[in-house]
């Protein structure tokens, strides 16, 4: 049965939990990127690229807000819109509309100096999962692998050595395995996200973060930052 909530400050919903906590009690905070660690999904814009912006978009909304349940289905259709994009379009998304988002910077870097290890798990893609994990100093990253052939992308997604689409399940088994390599219990994590596909991470952690999410997610998670950046986090879990 979810706590019931209550508004710790504006824009601030807490359920089931106490502040302050501390960082420096938690082991590894897990993130996902589109609309949590960045400002936009990065397949919509991709999708742009072809006119196709509105169609992927409509499946990613009704994804994210759990009306589609199979992640993995749904990310194949939207995929195969984006056959023939040329690959070139992926760096012209990344340079001229992902934004990180407000506070990101500040939460990974109180994060880090509290001893705190970083995790990107993502059902978007590599080519920018890669990029924002260096332009923020993350430890490990997971994310989906468009294929690509002749410069342009193929419509498909390439299997890696851990499956083949980083879904739901996959982004609360990666949670759970990067922790056991730390040595840490899942108590000692927490994760933040947006969507449907990051209720599975955000169950299994020992604090569960919403950001601007959709309201299935947002009634579940233990914190909800439902006004203002990534790092109002700190003012429930702070730095000392």
């Amino acid at each position: 049965m979810t706590a019931p909530a209550t508004e710790h400050v504006p824009g601030l919903v807490l359920r089931g939990v106490t502040p302050p906590l501390r960082l420096a009690d938690f082991g590894l905070i897990a993130f996902d990127m589109d609309s949590t660690l960045i400002t936009i999904e990065c397949i919509d814009e991709i999708a742009d690229a072809v006119g196709k912006k509105a169609e992927v978009a409509a499946i990613t909304d009704a994804t994210m807000r759990g009306e589609i349940k199979d992640f993995k289905e749904s990310l194949r259709r939207r995929v195969a819109l984006l056959e023939g994009v040329p690959v070139g379009a992926l760096q012209e998304v990344y340079d001229q509309r992902l934004h990180l988002s407000p506070g990101a910077d500040e939460l990974v870097g109180a994060c880090r100096a509290a001893g705190l290890k970083v995790l990107l798990v993502s059902g978007g893609f590599t080519f920018f999962a890669d990029r924002v994990k260096t332009r923020l100093g993350i430890d490990f990253a997971r994310s989906n692998l468009l294929e690509e052939e002749g410069g342009r992308l193929t419509g498909r997604v390439r299997a890696q050595d851990w499956g083949d689409i980083c879904d739901g399940a996959e982004k609360r088994r990666t949670l759970l395995e990067v922790a056991s390599l730390l040595r840490l219990a899942p108590s000692q994590t927490i994760a933040v996200g947006d969507g449907a596909n990051d209720l599975p991470m955000m169950v299994a952690a020992g604090l569960s973060v919403a950001f601007h999410a959709k309201p299935k997610v947002r009634e579940q998670a233990m914190v909800a930052i439902e006004q203002g950046g990534l790092d109002r986090l700190l003012e429930v879990v702070r730095p000392g």
